[in-house]
């Protein structure tokens, strides 16, 4: 399916993760400058062909490196369109075992990354009186995982910040969601075991786990004109997992 798109700046974080890289290459269209965001594994971007493309390295955590990487796209492209907050990371062990490195790396690599730089590009959006922002966070932030504590109640805290932001930015025409993607066929699952992979399937009504894809398609109608009236969504691609 197309969507019809206007010339468009957009920031995608963890751009060269599974999902990150699933959404540049929806992206890619020639009306399109596209700002991908990583920190240690920089994206391929030779299979993007029709968009603008530029990589940054930026460490999120780092509020001054944030400043300073959404300052240099604003000199480059005088504006921000859409920003997707796609970087994370996982977290497995049991709470007993947690550590509060753990607690700091987690949050402020889930958490602390999407609050500063939505505060920083939601400055600019705010003077063009349009944007749109999406939060890629996680069916476990809506029901829980045991042994991911941590990352459960970080992208819980991300779905939250959503529903505030949603009404905070929409008097400034910016649209606010979140996608919570269940369990989908990337690197930071590859380390469950077969068995819990068939057992998520099995409590799955689709009957599989899904595809980047699947939320790439999803990111695409949310930064169209056909989601304008579309804000403070908690939107579960999970197959029907959670339900």
């Amino acid at each position: 399916m197309c969507y019809n798109y206007i010339m468009k700046t957009i920031i995608i974080t963890g751009a060269s993760g599974g999902i990150g890289s699933a959404i540049s290459k929806k992206l890619d269209k020639t009306t399109n400058n596209l700002i991908l965001i990583y920190n240690k594994n920089k994206p391929n971007v030779t299979q993007l062909k029709n968009a603008s493309v530029k990589t940054l390295k930026c460490d999120l955590t780092n509020t001054e490196q944030i400043t300073a990487i959404v300052s240099q796209i604003i000199k480059d492209y005088k504006k921000i369109d859409v920003l997707i907050n796609c970087a994370g990371i996982s977290h497995f062990r049991q709470i007993q075992d947690t550590t509060e490195m753990d607690y700091y790396n987690v949050f402020d690599t889930n958490l602390k990354s999407t609050i500063m730089l939505t505060a920083k590009v939601s400055k600019f959006m705010i003077s063009e009186q349009k944007g749109a922002i999406i939060n890629i966070s996680s069916m476990w932030g809506c029901v829980g995982a045991s042994l991911e504590s941590l990352y459960s109640a970080s992208k819980a805290a991300i779905n939250n910040l959503t529903l505030s932001l949603a009404k905070e930015l929409g008097p400034s025409n910016i649209t606010v969601n979140t996608i919570c993607p269940g369990l989908i066929d990337t690197k930071m699952n590859y380390n469950l075991s077969n068995e819990t992979i068939q057992e998520i399937i099995n409590n799955t009504p689709i009957g599989r786990i899904g595809k980047p894809e699947d939320v790439a398609n999803l990111v695409e109608f949310l930064i169209s004109e056909k989601a304008s009236f579309i804000t403070g969504q908690i939107i579960k691609v999970d197959g029907g997992f959670s339900l």
